[in-house]
């Protein structure tokens, strides 16, 4: 589990290490290194129904440059990762386009997921990441969901863009 201190307020994330073994331990490294302390919630998507809240470090931004270098980042890419009922390991690189696959996803979202941001048909980014506030089926099995909110999503339905997060910690 992490906890995420924003602007705003709290939350607690559960992590599916289980199922998204890559992406979440790209998590944690990343908050291990600090690359998450005083980022902007840079890009807010509001439609009538669905909100997502994108936060992390931009690769476009200079300063993720500089912190790239400290971290040995080789690529700011990670494989997408999905993981279906019944099979012992995950997917990767792996992007499903029939929805009837779907109804075999281990995670999909629901309001308070948090997934890895895309950098291409089949790859993640290594640093950014975004919240959902609703559930968002459509997306299923395109995205590495790799967490849940599950104690203060109240707090991330009202983070704005100039919102930032303070911290992200680890909790156990």
């Amino acid at each position: 589990m992490v906890h995420f201190k924003t602007s705003k307020g709290n939350f607690e994330v559960k992590l599916f290490g289980k199922h998204n073994p890559v992406t979440v331990s790209n998590f944690l490294e990343n908050i291990e290194n600090n690359i998450y302390v005083n980022q902007k919630f840079y890009k807010i998507i509001n439609y009538p129904q669905i909100r997502f809240i994108h936060g992390g470090v931009n690769p476009e931004n200079k300063l993720f440059i500089e912190r790239k270098q400290n971290l040995n980042k080789i690529s700011p890419s990670i494989p997408l990762e999905i993981k279906f009922k019944g099979e012992i390991k995950p997917r990767y690189n792996y992007q499903i386009n029939n929805p009837n696959e779907t109804e075999n996803l281990v995670n999909t979202f629901e309001s308070g997921s948090i997934a890895m941001v895309k950098t291409g048909k089949n790859m993640s980014s290594s640093t950014e990441f975004f919240f959902v506030t609703s559930n968002i089926p459509e997306l299923d099995g395109r995205y590495s969901i790799f967490g849940k909110i599950i104690k203060g999503l109240e707090v991330l339905k009202k983070i704005n863009k100039e919102d930032f997060i303070k911290a992200v910690q680890i909790t156990n």
